[in-house]
């Protein structure tokens, strides 16, 4: 099969085309026929070894997936020949999805709804799972809460804005001046121009954060909680911040994205339900890999896939 391969950490310009062996569904799993391949900042990272998840190269990148079930592994139950699946299986561990084929475990992958085609399907699971552990199953997103979520136009900002609303939540979101209007679209109560205005003064105070930026972002964003409220983050807290938050009851949950099928299937739900819809900015053919993630460093708006 074709696969993209690294021998080196660095630059999109590591990445490259290479045949490699098929690999085979042990017990439990299935052989998926890749139609399409999410391309991730996570992947960014490891490629230039900021984030050591799979140690030193060879190695093939990818989690998010979209395809067809090619051959089904002893025990992989509810799965046949020809079934369209996605899911983002693995994590962290290698899925190697930037290739023709993968084999994952049953429980990690699910159904593709009719509504979505494989390179949506492709750019669900990893952001999709993010927003949905960040905001419902840490955070506890009832309906009624005030949330702020920032980088709303990104990946994964952009699912959590429509997961929100779609829970009943009234959604205050921050965006870039370009992107303003994008976030409104997805239906965002407020969009807040964080380049231009105060997103503290004019957000809070809310129910709960979901903080996907890092740097001094998380110790900004707690000044827009209200006390007892939920802070999540991704990229971690500083100490100040973390004495911050203690001092008002704020809990804070980092959250790290993990396979869950039951949380694509509530995705799944959501998509059927058109109340969740997944905006892919740019496709690449699969031996553009190193292309697509030029792009991905321009942060456009929602996701950036590889089609088959």
């Amino acid at each position: 099969m074709r696969a993209i391969t690294q021998n080196t950490l660095g630059g999109p310009e590591v990445l490259e085309i290479a045949e490699q062996p098929a690999p085979q569904p042990k017990a439990g799993e299935v052989l998926i026929r890749i139609k399409a391949a999410g391309v991730n900042p996570v992947d960014a990272a490891v490629r230039g070894g900021f984030y050591p998840l799979l140690g030193e190269p060879p190695f093939v990148l990818g989690w998010d997936l979209s395809g067809t079930v090619e051959a089904v592994g002893s025990g992989a139950n509810g799965f046949a020949p020809g079934d369209e699946v996605f899911g983002m299986p693995r994590f962290p561990a290698q899925a190697g999805t930037y290739a023709e084929l993968a084999a994952a475990p049953a429980s990690e992958v699910v159904h593709k709804p009719d509504a979505l085609d494989h390179e949506a399907a492709a750019a669900l699971p990893l952001a999709g799972l993010t927003a949905w552990q960040g905001l419902v199953t840490v955070g506890r997103l009832e309906a009624g809460d005030r949330v702020l979520i920032q980088a709303a136009a990104g990946g994964v900002g952009h699912i959590a804005v429509q997961i929100a609303k779609a829970r009943g939540a009234y959604v205050i979101a921050t965006a870039s001046p370009g992107k303003v209007d994008f976030v409104r679209s997805l239906g965002a109560d407020e969009v807040i121009d964080y380049t231009t205005d105060d997103f503290v003064a004019k957000a809070g105070p809310v129910d709960l954060v979901f903080e996907a930026l890092g740097g001094d972002h998380p110790e900004k964003s707690l000044k827009a909680l209200k006390d007892g409220g939920t802070l999540v983050v991704l990229l971690g807290l500083s100490e100040k911040a973390a004495a911050a938050a203690a001092e008002r009851d704020v809990r804070v949950e980092r959250i790290s994205v993990r396979p869950d099928g039951e949380g694509l299937k509530e995705l799944a739900k959501l998509i059927e339900a058109g109340k969740l819809k997944v905006h892919v900015a740019k496709s690449f053919p699969l031996d553009q890999a190193g292309a697509a993630h030029a792009f991905l460093a321009t942060k456009p708006k929602g996701k950036v896939v590889l089609a088959l």
